[in-house]
């Protein structure tokens, strides 16, 4: 406390002195501070304010600094300008600092109050001017410097002068404060009044909780040096994770990881790391219901549901940037608020996700470590909206350039529209506004309300194989130049290139991650299946996985707690990564992350996937052995025990069995069909039945998953093999692409019949490519009269009444 008793000294006889009475004037006549009339005047200084007060400047030897620009105020504390200060450096005792300096200041002119860590050059000669060089002098210590103007002098600002600072390491507080001082250890820190506990960075802080931050601060030779350098103050770089007062009291905010800059010798350096705990569980419920998951809202109603999260303490978190998602937003969209309004009949599975980064960030480099910078997902709340919908249906195949628009509100079938080329694949946005199509030398896209093409962009070529939720990018996959894009939609330019051809991919309901699967281009140009899962994430950016075995297709899984992928095992990567951390927190030496490691494995193959919207089913198909349909089925949860895929905070590390806790069962049901290849498993969005599309020959595989039944839909007149298909958004009606009389046929889902009657024949004319080389075709002529297969089917609900 020496330096304090000083200090009280030297404010002492710092106290304004030599205070000029003003003589007479012709002026305003002069105003005493006191009632009496005698004292200082008004408008006169009194005092002279150098900030920071009580915590000063701390500098490195030889380091130059600046003291910040005075404020005089007279004695009723009005603002009084002052035309130049002088400056001065004393001792504690009020003695001015003598040869030689610990350190010094230019007293006056242009550089008034410029510092210098050591000693000012003075009549240097060989024309260099005064005050430009700092000399270090090798000394530490504590000096003040006193600014003098106007008849009154300031407050003396403490100034900490100490070899330099090369570390400042946040950690915990010390039992030797003479051998290992931190910086609560110092004279300063007596300054405040803290009660709350210490951040020692071993454990996470629940939101809204405070503690001490406390730090040691080290030279170039590795001596703590804490006790000289003065005030440490801290900042925040995420400060919606925390916040920090002057005193270095932390305040924890939202959850999430974040830096934390000590700054001294007027710069910031990072010290260490703040965790506010995450959520460990995000429980969603309907309200009023008793805790209801599964609820019928009828269309255009407002639902309000309620998301709960608790963090490892069992705290309330509030605040939360949670993202809510829908797996149908086209029929039943989730809003940010958490509210639901259907827009046409329909289901869906309402999901709320804490998503980094706008929920639990963290530094790249500290993801996984207390739960943060990983997502927390909640059980899911199923929405049913009961009616029915007419249906805008647009029907292509990769065999002809013409695409053929159906509004079963009018039902009379128009005539083909006529493309550039012929797609090789075909999405629709989920606002129902545009097609985009691929094919080997461009991408076109056409307008789905005056059905017309409106933009050819050859800058991208290849297949589109996915387009995210939000409609804002593409996921096309270029075989000829072996690359895989991301394209932004509404600019129509490509955001990201990563190298390798793209065989499926999929998006997660909330746009942020896309799960793609990479193959190979053999001899003839064709893609085949590869062994590596490649994931683009908003937060991570890139991540290529390597599987170890061949992966046909890809599925989220909901909630989008990661994804399963087709192959000689079918397997499911989890969304957490696996967190390896060397040495123990806060002497965390590294971190480690294994991105979308196994979480599940099973024995059953697949060529295609898809997950059903209840989260109690992953369906499968292959021709592998024999066509037949495989599920791999999930325990449905309970009001206490949530069932499906495993939800809330990431185990570290991921076990391989992750996914399994739940898994009931793995089951393979032959299709009683001849399929030489898998071209989809469509579910209904209500999760009640799914169909199997192939090539080959037989009726239309509708499986029922509750029940593990599969029923054999005949397909009527010449149709052999039903090729691809879609579902309405009602989920009332199949419309199933067939091979054999290249019609579409419309399957009745109460019934499970198909209607000859209502059978649509697109006429899609072929497309000829006499002069054809691997995928590419030039000089390609239409044959009018020769129809194909219509292979690529989207559907958008349409209200009838509109």
């Amino acid at each position: 406390m020496r330096r304090f008793v000083s200090l009280a000294v030297l404010l002492f006889f710092t106290i304004p002195f030599g205070i000029s009475i003003s003589g007479c004037s012709k002026g305003a006549k002069a105003v005493s501070c006191s009632a009496d009339g005698s004292g200082p005047l008004v408008g006169q200084v009194t005092t002279i304010t150098l900030l920071p007060k009580i915590y000063g400047i701390s500098l490195n030897q030889g380091q130059i600094g600046q003291v910040a620009t005075p404020t005089a105020t007279d004695c009723n504390g009005n603002t009084v300008n002052v035309s130049s200060y002088t400056y001065g450096v004393f001792d504690a005792t009020g003695h001015a600092i003598a040869a030689p300096y610990i350190a010094d200041v230019v007293p006056s002119g242009a550089n008034a109050g410029k510092l210098c860590a050591g000693q000012w050059n003075r009549n240097t000669g060989g024309g260099i001017p005064d005050y430009t060089t700092c000399n270090v002098t090798g000394l530490a210590g504590e000096v003040y410097v006193v600014a003098s103007g106007g008849g009154a002098n300031s407050n003396p600002l403490p100034i900490f002068i100490h070899p330099k600072v090369t570390s400042i390491v946040l950690g915990s507080p010390t039992t030797d404060c003479t051998n290992d001082p931190t910086s609560n250890c110092c004279p300063l820190a007596a300054q405040a009044t803290v009660t709350a506990p210490a951040y020692t960075g071993t454990a996470c802080i629940s939101q809204g909780k405070t503690a001490q931050l406390v730090a040691r601060a080290f030279d170039s030779n590795g001596n703590n040096i804490t006790c000289q350098v003065g005030h440490l103050s801290f900042a925040a770089q995420t400060t919606s994770v925390a916040t920090i007062d002057e005193n270095g009291v932390v305040t924890a905010q939202q959850p999430g990881s974040t830096v934390i800059s000590a700054n001294l010798t007027q710069a910031g350096s990072s010290a260490g790391f703040f965790s506010t705990c995450p959520p460990v569980k995000i429980a969603m419920t309907v309200p009023n219901t008793g805790g209801k998951t599964n609820i019928v809202v009828n269309q255009n109603n407002t639902q309000p549901l309620s998301a709960v999260a608790t963090d490892i303490n069992n705290t309330i978190l509030t605040g939360l940037a949670l993202t809510f998602i829908s797996t149908t937003p086209i029929t039943i969209p989730a809003a940010s608020t958490g509210t639901v309004t259907p827009a046409f009949p329909g289901a869906a599975s309402i999901t709320a996700i804490c998503q980094p980064p706008t929920c639990n960030p963290s530094p790249i480099n500290q993801i996984g470590l207390f739960g943060n910078g990983t997502p927390v997902a909640s059980n899911p709340v199923t929405v049913t909206t009961p009616g029915t919908n007419s249906t805008l249906l647009w029907i292509g195949s990769t065999q002809s350039r013409y695409i053929l628009p159906i509004d079963f509100t009018n039902l009379t079938t128009g005539a083909p529209v006529r493309l550039p080329l012929a797609p090789n694949s075909m999405v629709l946005s989920n606002d129902g506004a545009s097609i985009y199509m691929g094919t080997t030398t461009e991408i076109m896209v056409f307008n789905a309300t005056t059905n017309s093409l409106t933009k050819e962009d050859a800058s991208v070529a290849g297949q589109v194989l996915a387009i995210s939720p939000d409609g804002t990018t593409l996921v096309v996959s270029d075989p000829r130049k072996q690359l895989t894009y991301l394209y932004t939609t509404s600019s129509g330019t490509i955001s990201s290139t990563y190298g390798g051809v793209a065989m499926r991919a999929q998006f997660t309901p909330d746009s942020a991650t896309a799960y793609i699967t990479l193959g190979s281009v053999d001899v003839n140009g064709n893609v085949v299946p590869g062994n590596q899962l490649l994931v683009h994430s908003s937060f991570t950016g890139w991540n290529l996985v390597g599987l170890g075995a061949n992966a046909t297709d890809v599925a989220v899984t909901v909630p989008s707690v990661g994804a399963y992928l087709a192959g000689a095992s079918t397997t499911g990567r989890s969304y957490c990564p696996s967190t390896t951390i060397t040495g123990t927190p806060p002497n965390t030496t590294s971190i480690t992350n294994a991105y979308y490691p196994l979480a599940d494995t099973a024995t059953v193959p697949t060529d295609r996937v898809a997950a059903t919207n209840d989260g109690l089913h992953i369906l499968g198909a292959t021709v592998t052995g024999g066509a037949s349909i495989v599920d791999l089925a999930f325990q449905a949860g309970t009001s206490s025990t949530p069932g499906g895929l495993p939800i809330g905070q990431c185990p570290a590390p991921v076990p391989a069995t992750y996914f399994t806790a739940n898994r009931i069962s793995q089951n393979s049901i032959p299709m009683g069909v001849t399929a030489t290849a898998i071209t989809g498993v469509i579910p209904t969005s209500d999760s009640s039945v799914a169909m199997v599309t192939y090539t080959g020959s037989g009726s239309l595989p509708v499986y029922t998953p509750a029940t593990g039944a599969l029923t054999q839909v005949a397909l009527t007149g010449g149709a052999t093999a039903p090729v691809a298909g879609a579902i309405s958004s009602d989920n009332t009606t199949f419309y199933v692409g067939t091979s054999g009389d290249n019609q579409v046929h419309l399957i009745s889902r109460s019934t499970l019949k198909d209607d000859p009657t209502q059978t649509i024949n697109p006429k899609l004319p072929q497309y000829v490519c006499p002069n054809s080389t691997g995928s590419t075709c030039s000089n390609g002529t239409d044959a009018p009269s020769t129809y194909v297969t219509p292979n690529l089917v989207v559907q958008h609900p349409r209200k009838a009444t509109s």
